[in-house]
């Protein structure tokens, strides 16, 4: 941590920064809208877009932030970024439907043969290239059964009765530093998905905190998940990249050289213009999904206690310091006991810089196309509200029987990230 230098023009605190980023105050987040160049990967390839929707997707977070941190997040409905997501995509859904019909009229109005056999064709591969796609389950999913992991299971469906949330049809695991909750097939099965390192290197409440989280996101309304939003985030990118002029290709010719010129710029003209609609509509439901965020932390939050729930946070904020702990004790021949005591000692070594990597993810965080709100706003959120107690509680005992059963697929995820060093 550095110390910047004058004082904050609004509070007159002095200003910090961390890691070379651009300074800011401590005290009352002045200058944290700032659009750090240097340490921004750029979105849009252009300095001057990036930084005004930078400047944008602050103020959007900022306002929903503070829109929702005095009321109950239970009781916010469907906002209206989601209703204008599933209105777009029921739109789309009929535009897709219309081109299907088009397509086989084509091809039974006229006699055989004819050109309107090539229409109908086309349109008809088009409506099938559009489809809505429903997911399918990860390929790198390890699942595992009510039988072969009855401890994990049942701690799941406690944590289910807590936040009032459906059963998984599936629990799996993975090598990732992570989790998920979706839903796959036409059926919309269940599935939670645990990252083993992630899993291993967390405390009881933090444990139990992961869970509540992504149970909640079965019953949290979130936009990601429902099959009807499928169309609004996905069929307007898979149009403009249908119609992508594909390489160069050498006319013979003046008239062709002039009409392939021009059915490259109608190509272009058209893929761009649909991938603004596609940039427009993910941006609006990610608006919504955030929110769905917001109300997964305060699940967590009622399954494991505002404390498990913020230190939960605090790791998914570090998951560099997860993978080099994880490594480390793989490398020494160590299981996830160790794995949690390294974490433990982080984030205790990391206690005076927390606070302020939690506020610079207001800034860094900050984007159009977050699907999460920054770790800071989240860690508010849980710390100004009242307290909530844990529901659930997850001893050393039950979580050492419950480590015995993954054991085999701890020593693998273990393998996997320390080769991927």
């Amino acid at each position: 941590m550095t110390t910047g230098t004058g004082a904050c023009p609004r509070c007159g605190r002095t200003p910090v920064s961390l890691d070379g980023a651009l300074p800011w105050c401590a005290g009352c987040d002045w200058n944290l809208d700032a659009y750090d160049a240097d340490r921004r990967p750029p979105e849009f390839g252009w300095s001057w877009v990036d930084r005004r929707t930078h400047r944008l997707a602050t103020r959007l977070t900022r306002r929903q932030y503070a829109a929702l941190v005095g009321r109950p997040l239970e009781s916010t409905g469907r906002s209206l970024a989601g209703a204008v997501t599933v209105g777009m995509s029921l739109l789309l859904l009929l535009g897709v439907v219309g081109v299907a019909v088009a397509g086989v009229w084509l091809l039974v109005a006229y006699p055989f043969p004819n050109l309107a056999v090539v229409g109908g064709v086309a349109l008809i591969a088009l409506a099938v290239a559009l489809r809505p796609r429903f997911g399918r389950l990860d390929p790198d999913l390890e699942v595992l059964t009510p039988e072969e992991a009855p401890e994990l299971h049942a701690l799941i469906r406690e944590v289910a009765t807590a936040v009032d949330a459906p059963l998984p049809h599936l629990v799996g695991v993975d090598d990732d530093i992570n989790a998920y909750a979706t839903s796959v097939g036409l059926r919309r099965r269940r599935v939670l998905g645990l990252g083993l390192p992630l899993w291993g290197a967390l405390d009881g409440p933090a444990r139990v905190a992961l869970l509540g989280h992504e149970l909640g996101h079965f019953v949290n309304g979130d936009i990601r998940r429902g099959p009807v939003t499928q169309p609004a985030l996905t069929m307007l990118g898979n149009a403009a990249d249908l119609f992508r002029p594909r390489g160069d290709t050498q006319a013979d010719g003046l008239l062709a050289m002039v009409g392939e010129w021009l059915g490259r710029l109608v190509s272009w003209t058209l893929s761009r213009l649909l991938f603004a609609g596609h940039v427009v509509l993910v941006a609006t439901a990610l608006r919504d999904s955030q929110r769905a965020e917001y109300l997964a932390d305060e699940m967590a939050a009622r399954a494991a206690g505002t404390a498990g729930a913020t230190r939960l946070i605090d790791v998914l904020l570090r998951t560099e310091s997860v993978a080099m702990v994880v490594r480390n004790a793989v490398r020494g021949g160590q299981g996830p006991a160790t794995w949690r005591v390294g974490m433990n000692r982080s984030l205790d070594g990391a206690a005076e810089r927390l606070p302020l990597e939690r506020q610079l993810t207001i800034r860094e965080d900050a984007s159009l196309f977050a699907s999460h709100p920054p770790a800071g706003l989240r860690h508010r959120m849980l710390t100004a509200r009242s307290p909530w107690q844990p529901a659930v509680e997850l001893t050393e005992e039950r979580a050492a029987r419950i480590d015995a059963e993954l054991a085999r697929h701890y020593e693998r995820a273990g393998r996997a990230l320390s080769w991927s060093a």
